[in-house]
């Protein structure tokens, strides 16, 4: 396996449409300021959180059971900013859309600004041929509350190209999350 560079990101995304919107280059400011950057680095491309969350909350005193998920365990909410409450966590979706191609796994790390305030990305490895939103968590490891900015980088996403293409894809075996869109709780 070898990590893939800029420009072939960039040559997936125009012959594949592999990242959608996609941006070919670092953001880091707008009209309104300096923002967290996003788009295609040098061996990676810096996902942006949309506007829709789902805040943990523990009012129902609810079990985390992967099998049995109460969707009552979270709050929605829709706005620039997420608040997260002290030692919890948030789930939400990415801006873009992917397509991954079937001699390509993806993993994803949290940007070092979110590490530094105590605040972990997890986002699990976008197998071979996997498409859709990408569902994030933000866990608030700290003793305060934590902010997350929508339409900014939260995560980069690198992309690892096989030696040789897979044998069966997510698509293959028909995974519970293809296609995705939208916040997608957990499946069983």
């Amino acid at each position: 396996m070898s990590i893939k560079s800029d420009r072939w990101i960039r040559r997936m995304v125009a012959s594949h449409g592999m990242i959608e919107p996609f941006e070919s280059g670092q953001v880091r400011e707008n009209e309104q300021g300096r923002l967290i950057s996003y788009g295609t680095s040098s061996y990676g491309y810096d996902i942006r959180c949309s506007d829709e969350f789902k805040i943990f909350t523990n009012i129902n005193s609810a079990i985390v059971d992967p099998k049995n998920f109460d969707e009552e365990s979270f709050v929605d909410v829709k706005s620039d900013v997420c608040i997260i409450p002290p030692n919890s966590f948030a789930l939400a979706r990415t801006v873009e859309y992917f397509r991954i191609p079937r001699d390509v796994l993806t993993i994803c790390l949290g940007k070092s600004t979110y590490a530094r305030c105590g605040i972990i990305v997890n986002v699990t490895p976008l197998e071979p041929e996997w498409q859709g939103h990408v569902t994030l968590e933000f866990s608030n490891t700290t003793p305060l509350p934590a902010k997350i900015y929508a339409n900014e980088g939260v995560a980069q996403v690198l992309f690892l190209g096989a030696d040789e293409t897979c044998e069966t894809s997510y698509a293959d075996r028909a995974g519970k999350y293809q296609g995705q869109t939208g916040v997608t709780l957990p499946k069983a």
